[in-house]
C-alpha cells in the first residue's frame, strides 16, 4: 500500500466488538487482568496487554502502529508534545560528561534545552555549521553521543546534507538524530537519508488544524535505544493521552491532501510577496534561486513545506504589519488549517538577550508565515494590505 492508504487502513490490535471504523478512545487509567500471571507478564513486557495508561494505552498504541507502518520504523513512541519527544531522545542518549554536536540555528526552545537545561546536568553542547560536514566531523570526539539536526531549521530555513551528516556520525559510531517536523514522513524517507532517530512535532501537520499537542519519536533500530526510551517514558511520564492520539490518528488520515494544498499555496504566496516593493526578501525553499532549493529537491522531493519567512525594512515595520492583519492570525504554531504570522525575534526568541539572538542569526525585521488552507488570493490580499498600510 502507498502511504496515503496506510494512513487510513490498519487493523486494530484486537477486534472491536461493535465494528467501529475509528479506533475508540480508551479513557481509562488502569486495566483489569485475567489472573496474576497475565498481570505480571504485562508489567514485565512479556505480552502486549496494556498495564497503565501513563505508559501504554490502546488508542495511543494504534496511532504509534500507524506511524510505524508508514515509516518502516523499528519502534515508534508517542509523547505529550514535540519538546517532550526531543527531551526524551536526548535524555536517552546523553549523560553527564557527554556532548551533543548541533547547530546554533535551532528552534528557540530546542536551543535552550540543549545549551542550558541539559547543560545543568553536565551535558556539553557543541554548536557548529551542520551544512559543513568537515566542520561537523571536527567537533565529534569519543564523548559525543549524537549529531542533532533540524532538516529545515526554524525559522532560518537552513538545510543540511543529511547523507553527508549521516556518514560523519556513523563513522564515529553515533546516531544522527533529526527533527523532521517541516516535511511530513509521508513525503520522504528519513531512514534512506541515513537518519537513525526521527523526531516529529505531531502538533503541526499531523494534528490537522492545530487541534492537539503531541510528539513522535521514530526509531530506525539504534542499538539499545528502545529500552532506554521506554525507561524514560515510564519514569518521566510524558506519554501521549488517548484523546490526542485519537485526534492525531484522524489528522494522519487526511494529512497528504492538506499538506499538498498548503505547499501549493505557500509557493504562490512566496512568489507574489516578491512583487511587493516593501518586502526586502523572501525565504522559501520552493524558490529556484534559494540556496538550498536543489538540495531540498534531492532530499524531500518537489514539495517544500508550508512555512516561509520574509523581511521588511525594520522591526517596527513588522509590528505595524502584524497589527494590520485582518484574515491572517497573529499566533504561534505551524501548519494549522489557518494561516498564522509571528515575529520570531520578539516572541519565540524574545527571552534571549540581544547578543544571543545575534549569535543565532535571528533577524528583528523578519516575519514567519505558516500557510493554511484558505484561498491563496484571500491570504495574499490580507498580507498585501497589511504590508502596504
Amino acid at each position: 500500500m502507498k502511504n496515503r492508504t496506510k494512513a487510513i487502513h490498519l487493523d486494530y490490535q484486537r477486534q472491536d466488538p461493535y465494528g467501529a471504523l475509528n479506533m475508540p478512545v480508551y479513557n481509562t487509567a488502569a486495566y483489569e487482568f485475567e489472573n496474576t500471571d497475565v498481570m505480571a507478564d504485562s508489567f514485565c513486557g512479556r505480552n502486549d496487554l496494556p498495564d497503565y495508561s501513563r505508559v501504554t494505552n490502546p488508542t495511543v498504541t494504534y496511532y504509534e502502529r500507524k506511524v510505524k507502518s508508514i515509516t518502516g520504523a523499528e519502534n515508534v513512541f508517542a509523547f505529550s508534545s514535540g519538546m517532550a519527544a526531543i527531551s526524551g531522545v536526548l535524555l536517552s542518549l546523553a549523560s553527564a560528561g557527554k556532548n551533543i554536536v548541533t547547530s546554533n540555528h535551532l528552534f528557540g526552545n530546542t536551543w535552550l534545552l540543549i545549551t542550558k537545561s541539559l547543560g545543568r546536568f553536565g551535558v556539553e553542547s557543541r554548536l557548529c555549521d551542520l551544512t559543513d560536514s568537515a566542520e561537523t566531523a571536527s567537533w565529534i570526539d569519543a564523548s559525543t553521543c549524537c549529531v542533532y539536526v533540524e532538516i529545515i531549521s526554524n525559522p532560518l530555513m537552513e538545510v543540511a546534507d543529511l547523507k553527508a551528516l549521516a556518514d560523519v556520525a556513523h563513522k564515529a559510531g553515533i546516531p544522527l538524530v533529526a527533527d523532521t517536523t517541516m516535511i511530513p514522513f509521508t513525503e520522504f524517507s528519513a531512514r534512506e537519508l541515513g537518519v537513525d532517530i526521527e523526531i516529529v512535532s505531531s502538533t503541526k501537520y499531523i494534528s490537522g488544524g492545530g487541534t492537539s499537542i503531541g510528539g513522535l519519536v521514530i526509531d530506525y533500530g539504534v542499538e539499545g535505544f528502545a529500552g532506554t526510551m521506554k525507561e524514560v517514558l515510564l519514569n518521566f511520564g510524558a506519554y501521549m493521552t488517548p484523546q490526542v492520539a485519537y485526534m492525531q490518528t484522524l489528522g494522519l488520515e487526511n494529512l497528504d491532501v492538506r499538506y499538498k494544498a498548503q505547499c501549493a499555496t505557500a509557493q504562490e504566496i512566496a512568489e507574489r510577496l516578491r512583487t511587493l516593493p516593501q518586502v526586502v526578501s523572501v525565504n522559501y525553499l520552493g524558490l529556484e534561486d534559494n540556496p538550498y532549493h536543489d538540495l531540498s529537491v534531492s532530499q524531500f522531493g518537489h514539495t517544500f513545506g508550508a512555512m516561509l519567512t520574509f523581511d521588511l525594512e525594520s522591526e517596527q515595520a513588522c509590528y505595524d504589519f502584524l497589527n494590520r492583519l485582518r484574515l491572517v492570525f497573529r499566533a504561534t504554531n505551524l501548519f494549522d488549517n489557518r494561516t498564522l504570522a509571528i515575529h520570531p525575534y520578539s516572541t519565540i526568541f524574545g527571552t534571549l538577550t540581544k547578543e544571543e539572538r545575534a549569535r543565532l542569526d535571528i533577524n528583528p525585521a523578519s516575519i514567519r508565515l505558516s500557510i493554511g488552507l484558505e484561498d491563496a488570493d484571500d491570504i495574499f490580499d490580507d498580507l498585501k494590505q497589511a504590508i502596504q498600510g
